[in-house]
């Protein structure tokens, strides 16, 4: 007989987070709603405490250059395709992330930086701001590196594609942990 555990605001806000992916309407994404979500996101585990990540924001009145920009690094048969894309959501805000130099701190890195995204994820959802982690091809190129100012020792981690929804999409069902849980057995 399984037992019925009460669900926490926390369990309760984990599982219905969605990613939104589109269908954003027009309420705009200010600066000042993101570096407010941000300030709380940081909060994430990070060794030595190096909080390896810096964030550029492109709200509504850049987005229509930085879109532009960005698509001119595909080639011409795709570079309209891919500006409109970046004009989809409301805001866009890159993660980048100091790499590491060691595979450990490489590695390390990158795990703080994906539990702050997941913090934001979160907090956004919580009030109703839709979030989606977008890992397309361009955050890998130079020329993209280039045009954002990213550093040597950086690199794009990826572009959270934000923007207010009236429709959530459905819930997704997930793999019962059972199904990927095994107990160490000395042999």
């Amino acid at each position: 007989m399984q037992v019925l555990k009460q669900q926490t605001e926390l369990t309760k806000l984990i599982r219905e987070r969605r990613s939104i992916k589109k269908g954003y309407n027009n309420k705009m994404v200010t600066e000042e709603t993101v570096t407010q979500l941000l300030e709380d996101a940081i909060w994430a585990p990070t060794h030595g405490m190096r909080q390896p990540w810096r964030f550029i924001f492109v709200g509504a009145n850049q987005k229509p250059d930085f879109a532009k920009k960005i698509a001119s690094t595909y080639p011409e048969e795709r570079k309209e395709n891919r500006e409109n894309y970046l004009n989809e959501p409301n805001a866009i805000l890159v993660v980048i992330m100091e790499e590491g130099d060691t595979q450990k701190k490489q590695d390390e890195n990158f795990g703080a930086t994906a539990c702050m995204i997941q913090n934001f994820q979160l907090l956004a959802w919580e009030k109703q701001l839709g979030v989606v982690w977008k890992t397309n091809p361009h955050i890998y190129d130079p020329n993209v590196e280039h045009i954002l100012g990213v550093q040597e020792h950086e690199r794009i981690v990826g572009f959270l594609h934000m923007g207010y929804f009236d429709e959530q999409p459905e819930k997704k069902e997930r793999i019962p942990v059972r199904d990927k849980f095994t107990t160490f057995q000395v042999g």
